[in-house]
């Protein structure tokens, strides 16, 4: 353990707070500990991740001194390459860490007086927690609508949409799910994806169990998700809390709360000077998220057409160039890392091509900034839906319809990103006011006595 925190146990209440092990978890949680402290300053958090991610952590900045990292055994598989095995690293998540978590809870001083987790965790850390009589909060990190077809995945079985096959019946109207606006399934395959596969039994008793935790913590906006958060509240029988986003807006300054910097300083920054000498609102950013991509050919089409297109664009790589060596990369820049809040904020930014990971949406809401979507999997699909259809603050980036294997050629994908940055088309122009006026909504929410900021205030009383 990194007891970086020498902390009166009698002052303290003292959290532990343990993440699915992933970046799009770790974050929100990690942040979540940094909100609450900013608020009141009478918590110690135990904040516990694998030896790998362990390592991982202690690269990067130094938390506030309320959070010291404690590190489990490293008995699941390597962050690198998960994506392989979705089914064998879920599986090992639920069954392998809960015995070092509960050697972890015996050694921790002072003993722990509330547990927050992430709710995929659920299938054994409700259980530990009721057994030793510790609240447990469960912190859903993906939207109230993806949690409501989770919730309700009996109602789909029960209506004959799982299992099927999705090329045949995607377009079919999903309109029984208590709160969620009208679908198709072809947009809720984040329920379908390795179907028939022993994760969704696990996946049903996460939903399940979740009903004895203590409380859960929707990262939303209520204003965003009215309708479903309220019918969630109806059903579950613990208390909900809608806490907004758990991005890295803390740090944000100025009176338009630009945004932070945070994460490895020591990284070239120049893309920010770069940025600086684009016109107003010109730049696209892409990034692909940092877990799943698409098919190399695909990618290839992306890469061509974004070039072809003529508009200026910033590109996350992950420090892999090689698709950009012949002909250059024309009116863009390449980097290998990049504060994303930032360059969401930054006024030269103009759109963002995303894969939807709901953090990265939430990011590009806040900022006011419309997207390209390309969701591969999971709760990016309906992500994708929820920023096109409902929220109409975008548009999808490859629309290859049913048929996943369909390429989509560089033509139409320049065509499309030369639309859609278009500054002078009056559909951009709707699409642009309608992000700012839900950027507005967000930082209303968070800002002193919003639907959000009055949220965590109230969680914070429940575990003090």
């Amino acid at each position: 353990m990194d007891n970086n925190a020498e902390i009166s146990a009698t002052k303290h209440r003292h959290v532990v707070a343990i993440p699915y092990p992933g970046r799009g978890h770790i974050n929100p949680l990690l942040n979540l500990c940094k909100l609450i402290l900013s608020k009141s300053n009478d918590f110690l958090f135990t904040f516990v991740v694998t030896e790998e991610w362990f390592d991982i952590l202690s690269s990067e900045p130094k938390p506030p001194a309320n959070i010291r990292f404690a590190a489990l055994p490293q008995v699941i598989p390597s962050e690198v390459g998960r994506a392989g095995d979705l089914d064998g690293f879920l599986e090992a998540v639920l069954t392998k860490l809960q015995e070092p978590f509960e050697r972890l809870l015996d050694q921790l001083q002072p003993p722990p007086t509330a547990i927050i987790y992430d709710t995929w965790l659920s299938n054994w850390v409700v259980d530990v927690g009721n057994r030793r009589n510790i609240p447990v909060a469960s912190l859903f990190p993906m939207s109230a609508s993806v949690f409501t077809v989770f919730y309700h995945f009996d109602l789909l079985v029960q209506n004959g949409h799982f299992p099927l096959d999705i090329s045949e019946r995607g377009n079919e109207v999903v309109d029984y799910i208590p709160g969620l606006p009208s679908t198709t399934v072809a947009d809720l395959t984040t329920v379908y994806d390795g179907a028939g596969n022993k994760m969704w039994l696990r996946v049903q008793d996460t939903f399940t169990i979740l009903k004895n935790a203590t409380c859960v913590l929707f990262t939303s906006i209520h204003e965003f998700e009215e309708q479903v958060i309220n019918c969630i509240k109806e059903k579950l029988p613990i208390p909900v809390y809608h806490i907004g986003p758990m991005i890295p807006y803390l740090n944000c300054e100025s009176n338009d709360i630009p945004c932070i910097t945070e994460g490895n300083s020591v990284i070239d920054q120049s893309y920010l000077q770069w940025l600086d000498s684009q016109p107003k609102g010109s730049v696209l950013y892409i990034s692909q998220g940092s877990f799943l991509s698409i098919s190399t050919a695909q990618m290839e089409e992306i890469v061509a057409g974004i070039k072809e297109s003529g508009v200026r664009f910033l590109w996350v790589t992950r420090g892999d160039t090689s698709r950009f060596k012949d002909g250059g990369v024309g009116e863009g820049c390449l980097v290998s890392w990049c504060d994303q809040l930032k360059v969401l904020n930054h006024p030269s930014v103009g759109g963002f091509w995303t894969h939807c990971g709901w953090n990265s949406t939430s990011e590009s809401i806040y900022s006011g900034v419309p997207m390209l979507t390309c969701p591969i999997f999971w709760d990016q699909m309906p992500n994708s839906k929820l920023i096109v259809n409902d929220m109409k603050i975008g548009w999808r980036a490859i629309n290859n319809g049913l048929n996943k294997e369909k390429l989509v050629s560089r033509e139409e994908i320049a065509e499309r990103v030369r639309r859609f940055m278009d500054s002078e088309s009056d559909e951009r122009k709707e699409m642009v006011d309608r992000a700012k006026t839900l950027r507005d909504v967000f930082r209303k929410a968070i800002a002193n006595g919003g639907s959000a900021a009055s949220d965590i205030d109230a969680f914070i009383r429940c575990i003090s």
